[in-house]
């Protein structure tokens, strides 16, 4: 198993559920970089700026205001290069119950998980298996 993750992209607009995800992934102990998005839109701008780290994971939220995450894997999907930059792991990480979003998610090609709020340490564990 891989024993850490290198970067970690978290793209959600609730704050508090941000800071909740930064307080979990400081004490797993098991990422290197965490990089903290409010906005798919500027997650994406981010991604295709020069400065952007190779992104080993992005956990994302479906339910955002602008952008929502499918909209986010259907941008993503169509940049092409840049979207190189993400590792092939991303897990839907959402409050959503409805049967409808778990199988479009699944139908997805970079989704590679779908799992329900809120992000704990057990998950960052299960992360790691993911990029094995």
């Amino acid at each position: 198993m891989v024993e850490s993750i290198g970067t970690l992209m978290i793209i959600d607009d609730d704050e508090v559920d941000q800071m909740l995800y930064a307080r979990v992934v400081e004490r797993s102990g098991r990422v290197e970089n965490l990089i903290q998005m409010e906005a798919a839109d500027l997650a994406l701008a981010f991604l295709q700026s020069d400065d952007c780290p190779v992104i080993d994971v992005i956990l994302l939220d479906l339910r955002m205001p602008r952008m929502d995450g499918f909209e986010f894997l259907e941008a993503l999907t169509a940049m092409g290069d840049a979207a190189a930059k993400v590792g092939v792991v991303v897990v839907v990480l959402t409050t959503s119950i409805h049967p409808s979003d778990r199988a479009r998610a699944a139908q997805h090609p970079l989704v590679a998980e779908f799992w329900n709020k809120p992000l704990d340490e057990g998950m960052i564990v299960e992360l790691c298996k993911l990029l094995d």
